[in-house]
């Protein structure tokens, strides 16, 4: 893999749509890799599809598909590709596969996990239920498949109110577990009026922000505060916007600040400041480590080789997938 002049000027419009979210010695060695990918996942038949977190050369560079996590899950059910590499993490990758049984789901690093997957176990969620008979189980899709198959639905922070309010509404109960965010089931729960029974789950990238982060943004920059929910309630009430990775996009179109601190993971900075380049971005962001693990050569390595397949256990996928397509129902009505 090396760089050449022929190659930087075939690439000159995704180089120019780069230049300003990677630091300029950065772009050699990326090219490479991307020009080795693109042609790669056509002789694989391949959609890779990468989360909103994933760094602008993938993002940008080699990604079919990207967003958040209930547009990948809604990728994943309806692309037509057989083969799909999931530039995230693990759940998401899990995620993928049940929907989407017969394809085939490769991941770049075995090792890119969550915080907040790892904070539960389907024995603490059966756990759960017996200590609060008839409410029903919401769980965040960053989650195992073993607790999305405890669950009655899942959701992802952009309709996890919707969802939360419909498994109420279906199950004629007052009482909805809400798992496993704790600082995300706060924010559904001014949302709401029903009693959420939350677990003390944190994603380990947002609960660093603090509110003084928040107001120091403001102060210093005079810049607009866009949280996302996984942050503590005290950041949460110093911003003026709180919202799911792509309710922040639309709140950006909508409202065109000339400044903004958007406070989440980094990455999603990056790339959203290739859609609004009259927005000055400030960052007090910090970088996902799981996320970090996906790289240029580690897709390529797995498109290559066809190595770390994602597999889930058919009973598990099958009551797994149920709750998923509980939570893609309650985004198909939305949208009706």
């Amino acid at each position: 893999m090396s760089w050449s002049p022929e190659l930087e000027a075939r690439y000159a419009e995704l180089g120019a749509r780069l230049e300003p979210l990677l630091p300029c010695l950065e772009w050699p060695l990326h090219l490479p890799w991307i020009d080795a990918i693109r042609p790669l996942k056509r002789e694989r038949g391949a959609g890779i599809m990468a989360h909103s977190y994933q760094s602008p050369e993938i993002f940008h560079g080699v990604a079919d598909v990207t967003g958040d996590s209930l547009a990948l899950a809604r990728a994943a059910a309806d692309c037509d590709a057989q083969l799909i590499v999931l530039a995230g993490v693990h759940f998401m990758a899990e995620s993928a596969k049940i929907l989407a049984p017969d394809k085939t789901v490769l991941i770049p690093d075995l090792e890119a996990g969550c915080s907040l997957a790892a904070s539960i176990t389907a024995a603490d969620v059966r756990g759960l239920r017996e200590r609060h008979p008839g409410a029903p189980v919401v769980s965040y899709v960053n989650t195992s498949a073993e607790v999305k198959a405890e669950s009655d639905a899942c959701c992802t922070s952009a309709n996890a109110t919707r969802v939360v309010e419909a498994m109420a509404a279906a199950s004629g109960s007052s009482k909805v577990i809400f798992l496993p965010d704790r600082f995300l089931g706060h924010h559904v729960a001014q949302q709401t009026g029903i009693d959420l029974v939350l677990w003390d789950g944190r994603c380990e990238v947002h609960e660093q922000f603090t509110a003084q982060q928040a107001r120091h943004a403001r102060e210093r920059f005079d810049a607009k505060l866009v949280a996302h929910p996984e942050c503590p309630p005290d950041v949460q009430d110093e911003a003026d916007f709180v919202g799911s990775t792509t309710a922040m996009g639309a709140w950006l179109e909508r409202e065109q600040p000339s400044r903004v601190a958007l406070i989440t993971e980094c990455s999603m900075a990056d790339n959203l400041r290739a859609r609004f380049p009259k927005t000055e971005f400030i960052k007090p962001c910090n970088l996902c480590p799981h996320m970090q693990r996906i790289t240029l050569p580690n897709i390529h390595a797995c498109l290559q080789e066809l190595k770390h397949e994602v597999v889930v256990p058919p009973e598990i996928a099958a009551r797994a997938r149920t709750a998923l397509e509980r939570m893609l129902a309650v985004g198909r009505h939305d949208r009706a």
